[in-house]
Parts: structure tokens; C-alpha cells; sequence
């Protein structure tokens, strides 16, 4: 049982930092007893708990006490001093080295470092790129006798490689074929040498370790988190997983390791291809990440992975490609370039994690494919329920059964010595981690079910009348409105290179679009994979989340029949929808499976391999890539060391400003420009009225134009701000003229209703049933935008390194120089009720703000949309909506505060059995249709809130 804290504990509002000891985390000698059959069963024994150790160091967790974390005893992460001497119960570790705060070593200023950054790493410059830019710089200097920060790329390169952080070299070993051949055997293959490229991975985690970027989103000891509420237990991060505490026990029993911080490992390899259509364009990294840091840094990609090497492309000639001999060599050359790459962990031995899609799965597992690296199951029946394969029980069976019996019969590959031989504790099939992109989103939605209703259509029509409703439903994806983050398919999803961000953004808007084209179950059967895929990809996985995802996948098993019985499949049994089963096994071992996913290393090959290669020469590719990796590593470490000096406050241009005493009252603390917030600087330049300062924005990265990533600090409360620019005379001045251009002539009554309310916020009354003659009247300017933006707490989806995200909701006559855009938001109307129940969905008519008696008023014109029944629709699990009507049938309009909005709504349209006119576009969907469907699949967040 959970031990709960008691009142003694002290509350933490944030993990507490703990400084990680050197000291090696793990003995060689011990040995792991596997728990073959601790997660069989039914769903209770799956929610079976472990107990922790009665002596477990418990603390509330979080604002409040609704958390509690049991910390482990043994492996504590103990304060040390530079010398791995344990510091006294109490004391604070010694403070990092002061340095001074003006060297900007080897830089002259941080003009040369910022544009050294910038060239070489955000703009990616190719060399002679640079020196034109760079002769030209120096052309308009040259009458200043000055010169530019560089001379040259030359000049530019010289500088990063003198950087002295973050240099972790690459290293080569070669491989080659040293097995027995026949005298007269002469292929390819077995003559050539294989280079393999590598860094040092334990110098990598240790640098990960010492990044004070991320030093507050770190754990350095393994934990369980129960929520104080039934003492349930929840899963986050890796290090509050099972598996890692499991290993610590094991550890702690060395006592030398008692204090010190377990750092597991956790690997990534995956080919990658960085062109079509030309030669030698694959390549093979492997990345290493450390548990210790949390999903959310992970998957924000602030340097919490790395590339730490570049597996060997072994080719040969096509006459010998297929063969067995051939086919072994590479898979053995896989695992022995991995155990050479990784002995360099053995002096402080952590046992690395493994995060591969199925492919590398099957290499890494030395099993046969179709069959499951995770248990035992025959690969004519994968669904039955066994046992977990282990390393003990594979061992056993080489020990004793014919090569071509383990094959066959257990899916075994017996020829290859695995990479985790020289470490007796390691078990593969357990260390293997979930794979969402793989396994469900490219593997069970897209490969599977998308294909099969294909196939469907095509068993059941003849073929045109299956390819016209394979039209009609390439018309209603593509019809479906803009959303920010949402990848649209203008010519609908019949296309033949997709990506895993493809099929993403299909999982989002195809269950509406084949309403009405297929029968119930099938549309039952994509609810409840949906579900499955939606929950596993929370940030923190409850207790009550693990019965959701068993209640899901029990659906997914019986619904999905309806393809064998019309006889679409024969059998189910196949490896990406097998591991379903799994995954309420892994959570438990891993924690949440979003910080483990492999789409974490595609992202990673766009830095790491893709962008180095297209700026690169065609001389000596691979060598290039490998210096480019690690210039950038050099420039990321110069810039959290000058960070942490509190070099890199505000703007390069700020920071010369605040030197200028006649400009420093123009800068704001943080060195940066004053700005006022758009709303209040609006109407204070119609009012004549002094604005006060607006804070300064958190740092954004944009993904698209509805969409940023926000690098700011982390804030439960949704904050919602009118646009910086306001609309000026091409926009309405007044109330009466924004009533004229929205054709809505009772606007005004609409704006002294809402004064009225927002003035007398305890009257009881609907302010509607308030006579107008009670409500306050304003007559004067009004500023109009065309845009506000949300920033909310989203960890679930691509987020910043605090949970972060900033979308904008767009209400314009005009995007982009063609059609109106007005989109759709969520309005909170009682935040006491769950989901949907406390929410309401309206369209966006305009923004606007104006102030009156001195307060300024930040507004939306909106139309609601109803609620179509009082739960939401069975087949496919979203809510339904029509749009409003008001009095005498006409449209139900209203005008609310700003901060009432929660965030974008994405409503998709209740398409029915009628087949769409191919007339009908995208921007046309909001006013063409009587019923929609409120999209809980727009996004993980989306999926949180409406359900």
C-alpha cells in the first residue's frame, strides 16, 4: 500500500533539486530476479499495486496536498560536494563557480555569439552564404574603419570549434566479416569494412545532467505519485515508473551506491532517408536520452536527446541481398556495433532503455518478424493470453531446442549474439518501451483500419460507385475548417508518401468524414482506437485513465469483428495492433508512454541529419554532419553557461540601450521595449488616457500561423489577449457601424445587456430579461482586431518545456487576401461541472474592445451553437451542436468578455448519408451545414476538456 505523508512532511510546490552524486550507479555483479507473470490476468490484476518499502521518504507534491510522492530510500540522489563527499542532512550544495559576467570568451561581445548562433544554428547558413553576407556587413563598415563580428565562414567556424563546453568528440571503429567462407567464396560484403561513428554516451548523459536549462524539470530519485483522494496512483515521468524503481532495490543492495543518483539510458535508433532520388542518402543515427529528466524536455527537444552515433548502411549487390548469410551479418553488425558503443557505460552501469518502432524492435529482440518481442504469443494467434517472453526463457530454449525449431515455433533467431549479452541483468523484451506513432498512429489507424475501409467499400460496391464514395469522403476531409495545428488535405487523404505528421492529422477529422459510408461497428470500431490513442498520450496516467484504456481496447477487440465477419481480414493477428495489450503493462513499468515515443527521434533526425545534409557539400557527407553536431552542441552548452551568468537578459539591442542613461526609462527589467496591451493601449489612445506597460511575452516558437509554442513559465489559468494591432479605419469605429457590418441591428442592445452584467455581476437575472431602459448606454469609439490569442496548459500535445502552448483564433473579413475566417471557441459557463456539461461552443463575429468609466472592456460578438441532447453522440463519442437561434428564428448572438473564452473549438460538420458538392470548400463549412459534431480529436488537449 501507498504510504500516505504525515504532517511533519514538509510541502513542495516544484521536485526538489538534488545535486547527483558520481558515485556509479550500479554493480555489475548484480543480477535481477523477472517476474515472469507479475502483470497477467484480468483487468484487477493488471491495477494490482506493488508496495513501496515502509521506509520510504514521503513528501506532498504539487499546490496543495491533493498529491504525495513515496521517494526511494536507497538510490536518494544525495547532495555532494565537487568530490562526491555526501554533504550534512540540511546543507545546501556549494554554489556553482561566479564567474564574471561580461567575459564572453572566446567572443569578443555577445554580438559575436548571437550572430554566431544565428548563422550557424537557427539560420543555417551555408559557407558561402556566410562570406557574402559577411562582405557585404564589412562594405558598409569600411567607411567607419570597422569591421564586421567575422572575417570569413573560415573565421566563423575557428571560433565555435575554440568553444570548450559541450565537447563530446566523435570516436570510429571499423567493422568487418571475420566467419568462416569457402575458399572460392568472394562477396561483396564479406571483404568491405564498416565504419560505425560514435560519441562517448556516458560524457552525453553527463552533460544532460549538468544542463541548467532544464535543471527543474529533473528527478534524481525514483518515486510513486498517489493522489491523496482514495490513495490512487498516477504515472508521469519515467522515474515514476516500476521498472525504475525495481532497478534501485536491486542497486540499493550494493550499499556503495546508497545516496546516489540512478541515471537509466534510454536509446533510439531508426534509419532515416534525406533524399529522394539520389545515392548513399540513408543514414543510421542512435540517440540517447537520460530517465531522469521529464517527458515534457523530451519531447520539447531542448537538447534532452542526442545523437550519439552512426550505425554502419551495410549494402551489397542484388544477387546476394536476399541472402541468409548476408541477412545475418547486418543484423549482427547491428548488435555488435551497439554492445561496443555501449561498454562505454560499464564503469557506472546503468541498464539502457529502448524506445525502436516494430522493425527494430524484431532486430533488437533477435525474433522472427510477425511475431512479439514483448511475450510469448504464436504468430498465427497473437491476441491469446501468455506469458511474457523473457532473457531467461529464451536462453533456456537456445540451450536446449534445434535452430530450426526456435524459429519456427518460437520466433527466435538464434544465430545472433545480442547487444545486451555482456550485461547479465539486462532483459530486452522488457526493456522495449510502447511506440504510439508506430504501433498505433502509422501501424493499427492508418495501415489497418484506414485500409480496410477501403477495402471495404470496394467488397461491397462495384468500383465506381466505391471510388465515388471514396471521392465524397476525400470532399469532407477536405472541407473540414482551419484549426490551429491542423494539417489540412486540400485534395483529400489519397496520396502515397505519408508521413507519421500525415497520419496524425488524419486521425483528427476521419471518423466524421465516413459517418454514413460504412456501418455502425466500423465507426465504432475508430471510436474506440481512438480513445486508446488519445488516452496513452496524456501527460499523467491515472489509475482511473488505465481503466479507460482496458474499457477502450475491449471495445476496440469486439467492434473491430465486423471486418472479419464481411470478410475484409481473415485474422487479427497482427504485431501493431498486438501491442495494445501491452501498453497497461508498460505504463506501469515506463510511466507515460508520450516521452518514449519514436516520434521523438524522427523530429530529432530533422536537426540532427536532415538539416546538416542540406547545407552540407556532397564531399565527405557523413564527416560533415558529424562536425555540424557537434558545433551545435558547443554553441547550446556556450549559451546555458552565459545563461546562467545572466548574460543573455533581453535583446542584444536592449542591452546596448540600458547602457544609454538618456534611454533607460524606454526599457522594461527584463531588457525589453515597453509594450502596452493591445486592448488597453486601443481604447487609452481613443480616451486619451495613459496605458500601463504590458509584462513582457514569453519566449514563442511558431509552428504555423494558428499555432506557437510557448517557451514561458508554466500557468494553470488560461489567459486570453486581443491581438497587439487593432484594425484602425478599415475596420467598424463605432457600435452601429460594427452592427451594420455583421448584420446584427440589435448589437447595440446586445452591448448594453453586457454592460449591465458586467456591472452588476450578483443580479440574478438573465441579462437578456433585463429591460434596456436599466442598461447602461455607450456611444463612443470602439477598437476592432482580427485576431486574439489563448495561452493554455497543454503537456499532452507539442508544447513548451513548461506545458505551454499559445494558439490564435482568427475573426476577419479577410485571411490572407481571400475568404472571411471566423472560428469557433469553447465558452466557460460553469467551471464546477466536468467537460462539455460546463462548457458552450460559439462562433467568433468579431473582437472588439472599448472602455467605459474608466474600465476597459475586451469583448467577442459571438454566435452560440446548442447542444444536441445531453450526452454525447454513442457511435463516435463527441458531443453534438446546431447553430443557436434566438427569437422569432433568427441567429442567437450575444457579447461576452474576453476572458470567458477557454480556447479554439473545432466543430466538424454531421455529414449524414448525402454525398457533398464538389463546389463546396473548407471556409464554407461553418454556414453550410444543421449539425456538427464537437471535435474532441483536434488535439490532445481538445480530447481532455470535451468530452
Amino acid at each position: 500500500m501507498p504510504v500516505p505523508p504525515q504532517d511533519n512532511h514538509r510541502e513542495s510546490l516544484e521536485p526538489v533539486p538534488r545535486t547527483p552524486s558520481p558515485h556509479p550507479s550500479r554493480n555489475e555483479d548484480n543480477e535481477r530476479d523477472v517476474d515472469v507473470d507479475g502483470y497477467q490476468g484480468d483487468m484487477d490484476e493488471h491495477l494490482r499495486q506493488q508496495s513501496p518499502h515502509a521506509d520510504v521518504d514521503t513528501e506532498f507534491f504539487g499546490r496543495g496536498d491533493h498529491l504525495y510522492r513515496n521517494y526511494h530510500t536507497g538510490l536518494n540522489g544525495r547532495p555532494c560536494d565537487v568530490n562526491g563527499v555526501f554533504l550534512p542532512p540540511g546543507a545546501s550544495p556549494p554554489p556553482p563557480e561566479n564567474l564574471a559576467t561580461n567575459d564572453w570568451t572566446p567572443f569578443q561581445n555577445r554580438t559575436e555569439f548571437e550572430m554566431a548562433e544565428f548563422l550557424y544554428k537557427h539560420n543555417q547558413m551555408p559557407a558561402g552564404q556566410i562570406d557574402r553576407l559577411l562582405d557585404l556587413w564589412a562594405s558598409t563598415l569600411a567607411k567607419h574603419n570597422d569591421n564586421p563580428p567575422f572575417a570569413d565562414h573560415h573565421d566563423l567556424y575557428h571560433v565555435i570549434d575554440s568553444l570548450p563546453f559541450g565537447d563530446v568528440p566523435w570516436q570510429c571503429f571499423m567493422v568487418a566479416c571475420d566467419g568462416e567462407r569457402l575458399a572460392d567464396e568472394h562477396k561483396p560484403w564479406m571483404d568491405g569494412e564498416y565504419e560505425v561513428w560514435f560519441r562517448d554516451p556516458r560524457e552525453v548523459a553527463r552533460n544532460m545532467l549538468a544542463n541548467l536549462t532544464y535543471a527543474n524539470e529533473m528527478d534524481y530519485c525514483p518515486y510513486r505519485e498517489y493522489s491523496t483522494e482514495g490513495d490512487k496512483r498516477q504515472w508521469k515521468d519515467f522515474m515514476s515508473g516500476d521498472w525504475v524503481w525495481d532497478q534501485a532495490d536491486e542497486i540499493a543492495k550494493d550499499l556503495s551506491t546508497l545516496g546516489s543518483t540512478f541515471v537509466p539510458v534510454i536509446l533510439g535508433s531508426d534509419k532515416t532517408t534525406v533524399s529522394v532520388g539520389t545515392s548513399n542518402n540513408e543514414y543510421y543515427p542512435l540517440y540517447a536520452s537520460i530517465g531522469n529528466i521529464h517527458n515534457n524536455v523530451r519531447r520539447a527537444h531542448r537538447d534532452g536527446v542526442a545523437v550519439i552515433g552512426f550505425l554502419a548502411m551495410l549494402k551489397t549487390t542484388q544477387e546476394h541481398a536476399e541472402e541468409p548469410s548476408f541477412r545475418r551479418f547486418r543484423r549482427q553488425l547491428f548488435h555488435s556495433s551497439l554492445s561496443k558503443i555501449l561498454d562505454l557505460l560499464k564503469p557506472g552501469m546503468t541498464t539502457p532503455e529502448v524506445t525502436p518502432d516494430y522493425e527494430e524492435q524484431v532486430l533488437l529482440a533477435c525474433i522472427v518478424r510477425n511475431w512479439c518481442p514483448k511475450c510469448v504469443a504464436n504468430r498465427e494467434d497473437l491476441d491469446e493470453d501468455v506469458l511474457p517472453r523473457s532473457r531467461e526463457y529464451t536462453e533456456a530454449l537456445v540451450e536446449e531446442a534445434p535452430l530450426g525449431d526456435l524459429w519456427e515455433d518460437f520466433g527466435i533467431v538464434a544465430q545472433l549474439v545480442p547487444f545486451t549479452n555482456n550485461s547479465p541483468q539486462a532483459d530486452i523484451h522488457q526493456m522495449i518501451s510502447p511506440d504510439i506513432l508506430h504501433q498505433l498512429i502509422k501501424g493499427a489507424f492508418k495501415d489497418h483500419l484506414v485500409t480496410w475501409v477501403e477495402k471495404y467499400l470496394h467488397q461491397t460496391h462495384n468500383k465506381r460507385k466505391a471510388q465515388k464514395i471514396m471521392d465524397d469522403i476525400d470532399c469532407r476531409i477536405a472541407a473540414v475548417a482551419s484549426f490551429s495545428g491542423l494539417r489540412r488535405f486540400p485534395q483529400g487523404h489519397g496520396f502515397k508518401q505519408w508521413t507519421g505528421d500525415d497520419s496524425k492529422a488524419l486521425m483528427k477529422v476521419y471518423l466524421p468524414a465516413i459517418e454514413g459510408h460504412v456501418p455502425q461497428d466500423v465507426i465504432r470500431t475508430f471510436r474506440a482506437l481512438l480513445d486508446f490513442c488519445y488516452l496513452v498520450r496524456r501527460n499523467i496516467i491515472t489509475e482511473d485513465s488505465l481503466l479507460q484504456i482496458e474499457d477502450a481496447l475491449s471495445r476496440f477487440h469486439r467492434y473491430r469483428e465486423i471486418f472479419r465477419t464481411m470478410g475484409v481480414v481473415l485474422h487479427f493477428s497482427l504485431p501493431h495492433q498486438h501491442s495494445l495489450m501491452h501498453y497497461v503493462r508498460n505504463i506501469r513499468l515506463f510511466a507515460a508512454p508520450n516521452g518514449l515515443c519514436s516520434s521523438i527521434t524522427k523530429n530529432k533526425h530533422i536537426k540532427a541529419v536532415k538539416e546538416p545534409w542540406r547545407r552540407l557539400s556532397c564531399f565527405n557527407v557523413l564527416g560533415q554532419i558529424l562536425l555540424t553536431n557537434q558545433r551545435l552542441d558547443k554553441l547550446s552548452a556556450l549559451r546555458v553557461d552565459f545563461t546562467r551568468r545572466g548574460m543573455l537578459t533581453g535583446t542584444c539591442l536592449s542591452a546596448v540601450n540600458a547602457l544609454v542613461p538618456a534611454q533607460i526609462d524606454q526599457v522594461d527589467e527584463d531588457g525589453g521595449a515597453a509594450a502596452l496591451a493591445p486592448a488597453q493601449a486601443a481604447a487609452a489612445a481613443d480616451m486619451h488616457v495613459p496605458a500601463p506597460a504590458a509584462p513582457p511575452p514569453p519566449p514563442l516558437i511558431n509552428i504555423d500561423v494558428d499555432l506557437d509554442i510557448d517557451d514561458g513559465p508554466t500557468v494553470l489559468q488560461v489567459f486570453v489577449m486581443l491581438a497587439k494591432t487593432r484594425q484602425g479605419k478599415n475596420r467598424a469605429q463605432t457600435i452601429p457601424e460594427l452592427a451594420e457590418e455583421l448584420d446584427i441591428p440589435h448589437l447595440s442592445d446586445l452591448l448594453r445587456h453586457f454592460l449591465f452584467q458586467q456591472m452588476h455581476s450578483d443580479d440574478p437575472r438573465n441579462p437578456s430579461d433585463v429591460p434596456l431602459s436599466e442598461c447602461p448606454l455607450y456611444l463612443s469609439k470602439i477598437a476592432v482586431f482580427n485576431s486574439a490569442s489563448s495561452r493554455f496548459y497543454a503537456p499532452s500535445d507539442l508544447s513548451g518545456i513548461g506545458g505551454m502552448r499559445t494558439e490564435h483564433i482568427r475573426s476577419c473579413p479577410s485571411w490572407q487576401g481571400g475568404h472571411s475566417r471566423n472560428d469557433c471557441v469553447f465558452v466557460n459557463t460553469d467551471s464546477s461541472l466536468p467537460g462539455m456539461q460546463g462548457l458552450e461552443v460559439a462562433r467568433v463575429c468579431a473582437f472588439f474592445s472599448f472602455q467605459y468609466r474608466g474600465e476597459v472592456y475586451p469583448c467577442v460578438v459571438v454566435r452560440w451553437f446548442n447542444k444536441i441532447g445531453d450526452a454525447a453522440d454513442e457511435d463516435t463519442g463527441m458531443w453534438m451542436v446546431r447553430p443557436g437561434e434566438g427569437a422569432n428564428n433568427t441567429a442567437g448572438y450575444a457579447i461576452i468578455h474576453i476572458d470567458a473564452i477557454y480556447r479554439a473549438a473545432h466543430p466538424i460538420p454531421v455529414y449524414g448519408t448525402e454525398f457533398l458538392p464538389p463546389e463546396l470548400k473548407f471556409y464554407h463549412s461553418y454556414d453550410a451545414f444543421r449539425a456538427y459534431y464537437v471535435n474532441k480529436y483536434a488535439d490532445h488537449h481538445a480530447f481532455e476538456i470535451a468530452f
